[in-house]
């Protein structure tokens, strides 16, 4: 597919059309209706269409959720806004997405329109997602309503009672998982796992290995990136490291359910909540889903610690992997590399550049509303609405953590985790240049799962996921794609 447009790197400074303010006076948007894509609820979705009708009580906008799968989230925004049928107002999509819309002059330059809102304090978003997940080229073109990335979390109690620490790399982790595998961890009588990682196909496996595989790879700090060489946009995944987390990920199914390859997130933290995992990949919702009346197995019985790293990485020029030392692994803790992954980045809310200018009006004020702390602060400790913690007040102040069900422990413990993964200095960012989904969501899902099967080798799978990525790169044109890598990664020359 080529590029619609070069409107990102010609005009990132252009300003939009002047927006207003987030809405103050009840019926400031009467007659004005508001359609939005996303996934299906009660995740995201569903806490969509309750501020919803909060906000059309406030302003008089009817706000319409329209749900699809997460699979048809993309292509349905993607062509609805590029054949200008324009039926969607507001996309809530992975914001890691957003890159290929605006550099085809789809999506609203919102900085204007921050610029007069008093109320979404933007400065309280953490400087991660405030700089990263909502920014392209510079000008802010999302608005967060969901920070993600991945941590590691353990069952305290059973670590306690066989006398293990928490992994620190990922050899730890299969000796851990090895540990804990076939005890009753729940009290029902029958033998549980200890480790859950959802593998299945066409879903979202692919930022499962990429937080693997991040601590084998990226070293020397965010803005080396994951995923390319930021002078020839070659891809940085046919090799050693890559090929040595493909193994741990299917090596940690010895510890799981047998039917792990067909397990999707969900039928994961099923089994979570349910008392059957010793050590789970998970974005943050495991915290709120474990004070959750489906939780009550984990109740107060759960921990949470920066994703596993490891003490071996590539060394680019020699191609193998090596252990750590200062210069080769300058943010290393104790010997052990950390590169905590901003998997997925976040859901966030992009408006159509080409929508009526009160709807873009009122599509922004929703959006502030949903971000606002006012309403985001109590909507990140809820479990069942998928939004995790992306402002600082929300990570700094333990309070409504504890009103909510928190212990003071674990909700000290669980915040802690996510600052030590937000602040490191080797955070990994998922892929943000036009064709993200491609790269991950065809090529990388498609090869991960064919060796996860018994289909191919890493080594066979890698050399497939480089030829495949090559050929998406070249389709949207190598100079392009280069530049806008460097901007995803912070790099301005």
């Amino acid at each position: 597919m080529k590029s619609t447009c070069k409107s990102l790197l010609a005009g990132v400074a252009a300003a939009a059309v002047l927006g207003t303010a987030t809405p103050t006076f009840a019926g400031e948007f009467d007659g004005v209706t508001i359609s939005i894509l996303t996934r299906p609820g009660p995740v995201i979705a569903g806490r969509l269409v309750d501020r919803g009708k909060e906000f059309t009580e406030m302003t008089g906008a009817e706000i319409r959720v329209n749900e699809v799968p997460f699979a048809e989230i993309f292509q349905k925004l993607l062509t609805d806004w590029a054949t200008g049928t324009n039926s969607i107002d507001v996309g809530v999509f992975a914001s890691g997405w957003a890159v290929e819309l605006v550099d085809g002059g789809l999506v609203e330059n919102l900085d204007p329109y921050i610029a007069k809102d008093d109320k979404i304090d933007i400065d309280d978003i953490a400087p991660y997602f405030r700089e990263f997940n909502q920014k392209i080229g510079g000008n802010t073109y999302l608005i967060t309503v969901d920070g993600d990335f991945q941590m590691l979390y353990y069952r305290r109690d059973i670590l306690e009672k066989i006398g293990m620490e928490p992994p620190k790399d990922w050899d730890d982790y299969m000796k851990v998982a090895e540990a804990m595998n076939g005890m009753d961890m729940n009290g029902d009588g029958e033998a549980d796992y200890g480790s859950c990682i959802f593998k299945k196909r066409n879903a979202q496996s692919y930022f499962a290995i990429g937080s693997i595989a991040a601590g084998f790879t990226q070293t020397k700090g965010t803005g080396e990136g994951l995923w390319f060489d930021t002078e020839t946009m070659k891809p940085k995944i046919n090799n050693a490291g890559w090929a040595e987390a493909f193994r741990v990920y299917k090596e940690t199914g010895k510890y799981g359910p047998t039917d792990e390859l067909n397990q999707d997130i969900g039928d994961t933290r099923a089994l979570v909540q349910a008392g059957r995992c010793g050590l789970v990949i998970d974005w943050g919702d495991i915290g709120p889903l474990s004070i959750d009346e489906s939780g009550a197995a984990i109740r107060d019985k759960m921990g949470a610690v920066i994703m596993p790293g490891s003490r071996k990485v590539l060394n680019p020029a020699t191609g193998e992997l090596q252990q750590c030392d200062a210069d080769l692994c300058p943010h290393a803790t104790d010997g052990v590399n950390h590169a905590p992954y901003a998997a997925f980045g976040g859901w966030a809310g992009a408006v159509n550049a080409k929508a009526d200018q009160k709807v873009k009006d009122a599509s922004y004020a929703f959006l502030s509303y949903m971000n606002q702390a006012e309403q985001s602060n109590v909507d990140v400790t809820l479990g069942w609405t998928g939004y995790n913690p992306y402002r600082n007040s929300q990570l700094n102040d333990t309070s409504k953590w504890i009103e909510a069900g928190f212990s003071p422990e674990f909700a000290d413990n669980y915040l802690g985790a996510i600052k030590d993964s937000l602040n490191h200095p080797n955070m990994a960012s998922d892929v943000r240049i036009p064709g993200a989904q491609q790269y991950t969501g065809v090529v990388l899902d498609r090869e991960l799962a064919r060796f996860l099967a018994g289909e191919i080798t890493a080594e066979q799978a890698l050399a497939n996921i480089e030829a495949g990525w090559e050929e998406i790169t070249d389709d949207f044109g190598r100079d392009t794609q280069k530049q806008m890598y460097k901007l995803s990664l912070g790099i301005t020359n």
